[in-house]
């Protein structure tokens, strides 16, 4: 039976290391967490088990296998040493007889987005940022569909622009509307990724910034990151707006959940997998579904394409059409959304649009 592996690692400390290790995620601090996750070694998780295509009936098995570092010890270590983790992590994959490596989260960004983990290791490695960005233009689609924002009059923003998967995030909707700002650290990178939007498409009004309170002038926004904590605020949001977080972790603060009941948060990257999956450990979706990335890795091994896929920082538009094609014939398509780890409803995407109204006449 052809098989995969996926690296995970805790995002949110405390709650991620609970999952696994009950008592260790009570007795330890965020900050001991911190500390610890350098010398711990990478953690078997989980055999995932009844993945099986749609199209073919072929039935694969995979592991979550974790790499102990969280997000803000992958920022304060050498980067070699950052390597060295994930790359034992793979050694593990390999061990354990995995045909192909998916990258989840921070170990897909480290560096050169996989590159060096790729050379290191003896199966194929993939990051998944591929079909990540394409179930995040499917989702933000369908969501501004259901909250009656026109994409051909809207105005966009991607946040984290430069980065892997918002260059192709910012090239798709280009196309898709008449305004989009680019927000990023680096002003020069932002200009460069302009001008290459403009050489693809020339029907859009390219605005770039390194301030994210200029989405606030979008309803339609990406925001994809490698921040270790959360940047966008309730004051940064315009009422009646749709905001896709693909980050991990997340880009968007609570607070936006707690005091903006006029906009629309969602998760950015959620599927649903074919068969009667069981992925025998609880990493925060309900049963049967799983993120965008992870199901890359999936699609790959349904396909028997045991290659390197999504590597580096330079996504392409090919490689994030052929993959959703091979997601979709095999049976993963995007799921419903989610929201702060709960379902939205179809009555929450109501409200959020009335809200909005009412906001708008109050003005």
């Amino acid at each position: 039976m052809d098989s995969f592996a996926f690296i995970i690692h805790p995002i949110d400390p405390k709650r991620d290391v609970s999952r696994k290790f009950p008592l260790l995620g009570r007795v330890l601090s965020e900050r001991q967490i911190n500390f610890l996750s350098t010398f711990f070694p990478p953690v078997y998780i989980s055999e995932i088990t009844g993945i099986t295509s749609k199209a073919t009936g072929k039935e694969i098995k995979g592991w979550f296998l974790a790499c102990p570092l969280t997000p803000v010890r992958m920022m304060e270590l050498p980067e070699k040493v950052v390597y060295r983790k994930i790359i034992e992590t793979g050694r593990l994959a390999e061990k354990l007889g995995a045909k192909i490596l998916g990258l989840g989260a921070h170990t897909s960004v480290i560096g050169d987005a996989g590159v060096t983990i790729a050379k290191a290791l003896s199966i194929p490695v993939t990051t998944g940022d591929s079909y990540t960005v394409g179930v995040a233009i499917e989702a933000i689609q369908k969501a501004a569909d259901m909250m009656h924002i026109p994409l051909e009059q809207a105005t966009a923003a991607v946040v984290g622009a430069t980065g892997s998967i918002g260059k192709i995030c910012a090239e798709m909707l280009a196309e898709k509307v008449p305004e989009l700002y680019l927000v990023g650290r680096r002003l020069p990178a932002l200009e460069a990724l302009r001008e290459r939007i403009r050489f693809v498409t020339a029907s859009s009004k390219i605005h770039v910034s390194t301030q994210v309170g200029v989405i606030k002038n979008a309803q339609i926004i990406i925001t994809v990151t490698s921040a270790t904590s959360a940047i966008i605020d309730p004051e940064h949001l315009q009422a009646g707006s749709i905001i896709c977080d693909v980050a991990r972790p997340r880009d968007v603060t609570a607070a936006v959940a707690a005091m903006r009941d006029d906009v629309l948060v969602i998760d950015g990257g959620m599927v649903d997998v074919p068969g009667p999956v069981n992925f025998n450990f609880d990493f925060g979706f309900p049963p049967g579904k799983a993120y965008a990335c992870m199901a890359e890795t999936m699609a790959l091994t349904l396909e028997g394409r045991f290659t390197n896929y999504t590597l580096g920082k330079n996504i392409t538009r090919h490689q994030v059409e052929e993959i959703s094609q091979i997601a979709a014939k095999h049976g993963f398509h995007v799921s419903g959304f989610r929201s702060f780890e709960k379902a939205v409803t179809l009555e929450q995407i109501h409200r959020v649009r009335q809200r909005a109204k009412q906001f708008a006449k109050s003005i």
